[in-house]
Order: C-alpha cells, then structure tokens, then sequence
C-alpha cells in the first residue's frame, strides 16, 4: 500500500513495507511543490526537458531541504534506456566521467547516497534486501523492461551481494498504465518473445496496436525472481490519467518535465555525489 505524505511543499508517496524499515527514506514524488512554470509546472528536476536551469536548481535545493539530505548526496543517472546497473561499492570514487552515468540502474549498500531515478511514464522499481542493507533503483522503460532489467538487478544483488529473494522488498511507483499506454508493432514484438507476454501484451483497439502493461510485466520478473508477492507493492497510479500530479511524456505530447524517485540508506559519512561548481554536470 502506498501512502501520500509531505515534507514542507513536497508531496510524496510512499510504499509501506519501505517505510517500516528505519534504516531507510524513500519517496516517489509529484510534479507539485516547485517553482517551475508552464509545462514543466512545477517540480520539474530535469535539466535536459527545457526548463529554465534556475528554476530546476531551485526545484533541487526545495527538495534537499525537505528531506534534510545535502544537495550534493543526491545521484541521478543518465537513464540511456537499456539494461546496464551501476554498482556503487561502500567506499571510494566512482566518478570517472559523465558518460560514466550512462546506466538505467543503481545498486549500493553505501550509506547517506541518495539513488535516484526520473521518470514521467516510465517505471520507477525500488529493491531493497532488508537483511544486508542493500537497495537498488530501477528505470525500466519499455526498452529496460524488454531486456529484463528488473530481473538483471535482482539477479546481480543475489551475486554480489548474497541477497536471497525472500529478503527483497519491491517497491513500483507511478507509471502510465495500461489503459493509456498503446504501442506499434516494434514494441509488441520487443514482448511477444517473453514467456506469458499476454499477462501484459493485449490487442488495442486500433489496427496493429497493442496496448501494455509496463508494471505488470516488472512485476512478473520480481515473481520469476522468486520475491514473495506480499513483498511487492505497486502505486497503482497512472501518470498519464493523473497529469494534474505527475508529469506524462505521452499525455503531454512530450513537452514535459520529470519527477523524482530517491532511495538512500541512512547513515553518518558524508557521500558527495556532485560538486556545485561542477556545472550541475553530476545532478544533470
């Protein structure tokens, strides 16, 4: 179950069975609460949509007061839509370039970094073994999720991390849904090779279209990974339906801006993840 809460003017949701581990914050935030305008009214924290780059600033620092967590904590990736996972170890740089973020996937154990993931229609996934204090933040498009990007992540948890899948909690935030969601053939194809695709691939309306279910084919791979469905909680919100509080890539035309999603294990030292005078390069 997820629950709407607010910190100052930023609303947010949560997903319960997160929420009950104290050794976490987490939050799967709106477009509300920001100083942005227009299309990208008003959370906007993209830099890359084509808002005005103090404004996003802005809409970064609001949030990093919010949750009391330094700007510079805050990790975003560069989300290139495939099925690469960034692994953060406890200590040490991990910054060789900016292309060194071209990844659609984090997992860390390191303490007091704030993981984060864009979104405004896709998937946003929360992973988080309970047990070994790891956790993972997922971006799974339809192209993310075609290659199994969710399964991928699971699987390198219980490899490097010795995760076992009745210890993960399963968090999938807000998405467009399927009733809003329909795809061309190049899509549908992406699916039609997966086992079972007709759980999340049904025939649309419309001659040659396809209408899919995005959270229900991530939430096949947490159960094909073995993770407990009473493990596994989903918002059951659809962004393009709800524009009033998320930002939508279809529902917009594609003029738009992204929400966040952040995860970070608390913890005492201090993990810069960006330098201001970095030119937002880090943030970006």
């Amino acid at each position: 179950m997820f629950a709407l809460e607010k910190k100052k003017t930023i609303p947010y949701l949560q997903a319960a069975k997160l929420a009950a581990c104290d050794f976490l914050v987490h939050a799967f935030c709106t477009r509300l609460g920001g100083v942005s305008e227009e299309d990208y009214k008003s959370l906007n924290m993209s830099f890359r949509e084509g808002d005005e780059e103090f404004r996003v600033l802005q809409n970064w620092s609001k949030l990093a007061a919010a949750f009391d967590i330094p700007m510079e904590n805050f990790l975003v990736l560069n989300q290139v839509h495939g099925d690469n996972i960034f692994v953060i170890q406890p200590q040490g740089e991990y910054f060789t370039s900016r292309d060194a973020l071209n990844y659609d996937a984090i997992v860390t154990d390191r303490a007091n970094l704030a993981i984060c993931i864009k979104t405004a229609d896709c998937v946003p996934v929360f992973l988080v073994d309970h047990v070994r204090k790891v956790i993972a933040a997922v971006h799974a498009g339809w192209r993310g999720t075609a290659l199994g990007i969710t399964e991928k992540v699971i699987r390198l948890m219980q490899n490097q991390y010795g995760s076992s899948p009745s210890d993960l909690l399963a968090a999938v935030g807000p998405s467009i849904g399927p009733c809003c969601y329909e795809v061309d053939a190049t899509v549908a194809d992406a699916f039609h090779r997966h086992k079972n695709a007709e759980a999340f691939l049904f025939p649309g309306k419309r001659k040659d279209r396809w209408m899919l279910d995005l959270v229900s084919a991530n939430h096949k791979q947490l159960r094909d990974c073995g993770i407990p469905s009473d493990n596994i909680e989903a918002a059951g919100v659809c962004t393009v339906c709800r524009q009033e509080a998320f930002f939508s890539h279809r529902g917009s035309g594609g003029v738009t801006g992204r929400q966040i999603n952040f995860l970070m294990i608390k913890g005492d030292p201090v993990c810069k993840a960006l330098l201001l005078n970095d030119d937002l390069s880090r943030i970006h």
